[in-house]
């Protein structure tokens, strides 16, 4: 009845809930026992609202708690965060990696830039000209505007806070993340920001059924709506989201 699997967030332990577990105090002691470097695990229980503010609770510390926040090493990058307060995906490891390799002397636009998952390994890893960093959630641009500070990247990023439809600029953009699961309503905005020969990475979280078909119409409609044309468009499977459900990717470039 254990959980499969945990993840390693700084210095905490999340570890996601798992139906018919009565022990979780004892599971969290023996992940402390595993990592004598963690300060506490917690349970996840799923996310909430607008901005999908994780659910979790300390199950299991090394005495009292005094802060949440801790800084996650990823790919050679810092992140710092409240894990109380701030969800950080490491199941896209490799697009946040594979994005960073792509961006050369180019204008980037991350419209859900979060505390920089996209942002801030562009920005480190690849020859940019410029990212443009846009963020809903002030208690996330706040860590945005921190992880840039922490990893010395101040002169290659321009940040924004508030909603991505209104601040996104028009024509100004070689390459678009749309890292939002669920951001098929701001496509509109996305495409507009491209400048012609521009690369749009659309990420949705799509029923198996409907994969590829249903996010590769959505940019089709939303680029004829526009009168813009398509000159490439791929879809790749990024993760399991949930199941039956995809994490999928679509990178298109748009005349």
């Amino acid at each position: 009845m254990l959980p499969r699997g945990w993840r390693l967030l700084g210095d905490a332990i999340i570890v996601r809930e798992k139906k018919g577990v009565d022990s979780w105090g004892l599971v969290g002691e023996a992940l402390l026992e595993i990592y004598p470097r963690s300060r506490y695990v917690l349970l996840d229980r799923g996310t909430r609202g607008l901005f999908r503010e994780p659910l979790r609770e300390v199950i299991a510390s090394r005495g009292a708690i005094d802060s949440f926040e801790t800084v996650h090493r990823e790919n050679g990058c810092r992140f710092k965060l409240d894990t109380m307060r701030i969800s950080f995906s490491q199941g896209n490891f490799y697009e946040k990696q594979r994005l960073a390799s792509l961006c050369r002397d180019e204008v980037v636009l991350d419209m859900f830039a979060g505390i920089g998952y996209f942002t801030v390994p562009i920005a480190v890893h690849s020859v940019v000209e410029k990212v443009i960093a846009i963020e809903l959630n002030p208690l996330a641009y706040r860590y945005l505007e921190e992880n840039i500070r922490l990893n010395r990247v101040e002169d290659r990023v321009e940040t924004m806070l508030g909603d991505c439809k209104s601040l996104a600029p028009i024509d100004a953009a070689d390459r678009v993340i749309m890292g939002y699961l669920s951001s098929q309503e701001y496509l509109d905005a996305g495409i507009s920001a491209l400048r012609s020969g521009g690369v749009l990475h659309y990420h949705e979280a799509v029923p198996e059924t409907l994969y590829p078909a249903r996010p590769t119409e959505r940019i089709r409609e939303a680029v004829s709506k526009l009168g813009r044309r398509i000159e490439s468009i791929t879809t790749r499977r990024v993760k399991k989201y949930s199941p039956g459900v995809l994490h999928s990717v679509t990178d298109a470039r748009i005349d």
